[in-house]
């Protein structure tokens, strides 16, 4: 399910090496795409190998297709050649708009990338062709001039707005990527970071980064004991619980914890 994805992997569909390999991946989701990683002449047969590809299945994980932005030339040929595929789900880019979204018949996963995507973010979220939100946090710097800084600093606010938005709804919203490839201290930061902000996941673009995001976005084994242990003194209403109040929002909290963890007892 959508919102147990902890770690959404970014897969050229023009690099048929790297979508093997990602097969085997712990990714919770493979994002076929189409769009930035794919160069124009390659869309052709990136499309095909993207087809081919989710016929052929990937052990279960959800397996998504980010497609050209309805802006591109490239984006009624996506829409006619996936028509017929299995994909759970389609990434748009660059939503700005409900109209961007309305009128798909599949699951789309709205991609927040541009000030107007912000400050619509609420009203995106809220149509039922949307399954979740995802941050572009390339993108929105670029079309800011905001300098993100070593925190993220400056993109704090953006991605509070798109949390909120998603949250607002009941939607997964997912933290955008990172591409200082060799800084893992600074990749694990970032993916604590989001959680703590409230994404449910992050998007990821090399296979090294998996693992920290799912630990990251998944329950650790303390915060799985706490929450069974809480669930089992639990009376109904207000009760004292180790030192501090609970009531039944927490216990609610602490039954997703463990529905969480049972959604990811199979990682290595």
């Amino acid at each position: 399910m959508l919102r147990f994805v902890r770690s959404a992997l970014y897969v050229p569909g023009s690099n048929a090496r790297a979508l093997e390999k990602a097969r085997g991946l712990d990714a919770d989701m493979l994002i076929i795409d189409l769009e930035d990683s794919v160069a124009g002449e390659a869309k052709a047969g990136a499309r095909a190998a993207a087809i081919a590809f989710v016929a052929a299945g990937a052990g279960g994980k959800l397996l998504a297709i980010r497609v050209n932005g309805i802006d591109s030339p490239d984006h009624q040929a996506d829409m006619a050649a996936l028509a017929g595929c299995a994909a759970n789900l389609l990434i748009l880019p660059k939503v700005e708009d409900i109209s961007d979204v309305n009128g798909f018949n599949r699951p789309v996963l709205a991609m927040i990338e541009t000030p107007k995507g912000l400050y619509a973010a609420r009203e995106i979220a809220a149509q039922s062709a949307v399954a979740g939100l995802i941050a572009g946090t390339n993108d929105i710097a670029a079309e800011t001039g905001i300098c993100p800084g070593p925190h993220r600093e400056g993109l704090e606010l953006s991605l509070q707005m798109i949390v909120l938005a998603a949250s607002a709804s009941g939607k997964p919203r997912f933290d955008g990527v990172c591409n200082r490839l060799d800084d893992m201290d600074g990749f694990d930061f970032e993916c604590r970071q989001g959680a703590t902000f409230g994404f449910t996941g992050k998007t990821v673009i090399h296979p090294n980064q998996i693992a920290i995001a799912n630990a990251a976005f998944g329950p650790g084994e303390a915060e799985i004991a706490e929450a069974l242990e809480l669930v089992a003194a639990s009376q109904g209403g207000a009760q004292r619980f180790k030192g501090r109040m609970i009531e039944s929002m927490h216990v609610e909290e602490a039954k997703l914890t463990i529905e969480r963890s049972r959604h990811t007892m199979g990682d290595g």
